[in-house]
């Protein structure tokens, strides 16, 4: 394909000079257009297979409206045969009870006819909402297996783009286009032979011109699906920016780069007008272009069919039905542009649904997998010779790192920035893609045990407090939706938010605005804190989540924490020394290795990193 959009001397390089004479430039050619060929048809019947599964749950529906469409053409083929017989028929004995019978008579199969074709829209363009409904459900059901690297490579607009826009086009094409392209297979198949029984002369003229047609159909088949493919990444873009700034609004007018992002938008909306643009100007050459030469024959049948009744070759009545038929042909054959651009359109769009839901999650349940009981979960957490490396990255972030937690142990995991801190804390509920042998949760291997009762047996608060644009107590009770207030209100207790909570005007049902905007940092964070207490795991993961809570009030949350009869695992990450100095173990990282394993009173009084850490800590507080 992109060769063919090169220019020839590009898309050959030198052997084009060697064409006329046959030698590697003509081989060359030969086989990339062999080449060519052959990926095209594979495309073709890669994107028949995938409109065969789209359908085949709605095969009944689909068969309905095939059989009410092969009703249209076999009733359509009827109507100009008894227009024939009646005119024919008239012309011996003229009477009114004759044209009576037979206007009633066409009247009734053309109501008929026209029951049966709505009844065919109604059933395959249902049939096309169905798998617009299947395909955004399995799109979204599919993105939700995924991990969470997968939408740092696939931007947010685009995947919404895909999951609406090109969802759409292949909803057209299975109610539109199905219904156009079944309509004239059947129109040919029915018309084609009764108008040969007629007069095979005038059939043939009447048809030199369908030849052509098929040509620049071919002709513009492959411009069609590049333009169209255009549109839709220039459409995926405008959505991705548009999504972004929306997003960032508030960052925006912060730096005042409302003049920057006008402009960026402005250049993208404009390879949007563009590309769109073009699309039309291909499509109104076309679609023109079919519809003339459609009229054509009904000109041809119309000058050669009058010297044959002249010639008493054919009747008036045969000659009129000749006319209603290639009548019933242009209509379909004109509208074959339309349904060439759907299906162009069409198979862009399956080519970009498809790219999601084949793309397989890189972190799922083995086969087989373990279930754990959540009750009977103590909460012990080892780590063997931990080792993870992203991807194109040219050091690990993580590198032998080995230790273990006892069940109800609160741990501080202190360090510098890119010492591995939050990658380790992202391997503990395998939103990273770790190697099996390597974390142990109870003795037993995570990368073995079910994902949902790893999770749920894990809670987890990492550095972004993301909040849903909705009520703090549904925010809250998240990982359980049908917890009662006062189980919310507990919970937020626990993190230290709802003396404030208890301060807003409509408490625990004030709406919190997009991802939290209403909130401080501080409030956002200890509601995401309250929304992980809610679930009660067994082992609690903050990865410096109360990096805008202040020093006291971290304490105050880790205590809340370290209290109770049923204590969690607590992995507490930060940069608040103060608040690190309670936990029962401090394990302190650099460069993806642990460093130092001890408590705060052992650790301050050693050399070493730590120390260095907490002598940061002691200045930054006098100075403030």
């Amino acid at each position: 394909m992109a060769v063919l959009s090169m220019a020839p001397g590009e898309a050959l390089g030198e052997g084009w000079t060697d064409l006329g004479e046959g030698g590697a430039g003509s081989e060359d050619a030969r086989r990339l257009g062999w080449e060519s060929n052959a990926d095209g048809m594979r495309m073709a019947r890669s994107h028949l297979r995938k409109l065969g599964s789209y359908l085949r749950p709605h095969w009944r529906q689909t068969g309905l409206g095939v059989g009410a469409l092969l009703l249209v053409n076999l009733v359509g083929v009827w109507i100009p045969l008894l227009i024939r017989d009646g005119i024919d028929e008239l012309r011996v004995s003229f009477g009114f009870q004759q044209i009576a019978a037979y206007s009633g008579f066409v009247l009734l199969l053309a109501s008929l006819m026209w029951g049966l074709r709505m009844g065919s829209r109604i059933l395959l363009f249902g049939v096309g909402r169905q798998v617009e409904f299947d395909l955004k459900q399995n799109i979204f059901e599919h993105l939700l297996t995924m991990e969470p690297t997968y939408f740092a490579q696939n931007t947010p607009g685009d995947l919404i783009s895909r999951a609406t826009s090109d969802v759409d086009n292949v909803r057209r094409l299975l109610g539109f286009a199905v219904l156009s392209i079944v309509n004239t297979l059947f129109a040919y198949a029915f018309t084609v032979p009764v108008m040969l029984s007629l007069n095979v002369r005038l059939t043939v003229v009447a048809l030199m011109v369908y030849p052509v047609m098929l040509v620049l159909v071919q002709v513009f088949s492959d411009r069609l699906r590049n333009e169209q493919l255009r549109v839709q990444e220039a459409t995926s873009r405008l959505s991705d920016l548009l999504q972004e700034d929306m997003s960032g609004i508030s960052l925006i007018k912060i730096y005042a780069q409302e003049a920057n992002e006008r402009q960026a938008f402005a250049d993208l909306n404009q390879d949007l007008l563009e590309a769109n643009l073009a699309l039309a100007r291909t499509r109104n050459t076309l679609f023109p272009l079919l519809g003339g030469l459609a009229s054509i024959s009904l000109l041809v049948i119309l000058a050669t069919g009058a010297g044959a009744i002249a010639n008493g070759i054919l009747t008036i009545g045969d000659f009129i039905a000749m006319v209603l038929y290639v009548e019933r042909l242009v209509f379909p054959t004109a509208l074959l542009g339309f349904t060439i651009t759907a299906y162009q359109r069409g198979e862009v769009s399956i080519d970009r649904v498809e790219a999601i839901l084949s793309s397989q999650p890189k972190i799922a349940n083995a086969s087989p997998h373990i279930s754990l009981d959540l009750e009977q979960v103590r909460g012990q957490l080892e780590a063997r010779a931990l080792s993870y490396r992203y991807p194109g990255a040219s050091a690990p972030a993580l590198d032998g790192v080995t230790f273990t937690i006892q069940p109800g142990e609160t741990v501080a995991l202190v360090g510098p920035i890119g010492s591995g801190k939050s990658t380790l804390a992202n391997a503990l509920p395998r939103l990273v893609d770790i190697a099996p042998g390597q974390i142990f949760l109870d003795g037993c291997d995570i990368t073995q045990l079910a994902l949902a009762d790893l999770r749920r047996a894990i809670a987890y608060v990492p550095q972004e407090s993301f909040l849903f644009s909705s009520t703090i107590q549904d925010n809250i009770r998240y990982g359980d939706p049908l917890a009662e207030l006062m189980e919310v209100q507990y919970a937020a207790k626990q993190a230290q938010i709802d003396p404030e909570i208890q301060n807003f005007p409509r408490q625990y049902t004030t709406l919190v605005g997009e991802r939290g905007i209403t909130l401080s940092g501080g409030q956002r964070q200890r509601t995401a804190l309250a929304r992980a207490l809610m679930v009660d795991a067994t082992v609690l993961v903050l990865d410096d989540a109360l990096s805008s809570v202040d020093n006291q009030t971290a304490t105050h949350i880790l205590q809340n924490l370290r209290a109770g009869t049923q204590r969690q695992t607590v992995i507490f990450i930060s940069h608040q020394m103060g608040a690190a100095a309670l936990a029962d173990r401090i394990l302190v990282m650099d460069q993806g290795r642990i460093m130092q394993v001890g408590r705060h009173d052992e650790l301050v009084t050693q050399p070493g990193l730590y120390q260095r850490l907490w002598e940061q800590h002691q200045l930054a507080e006098v100075l403030t």
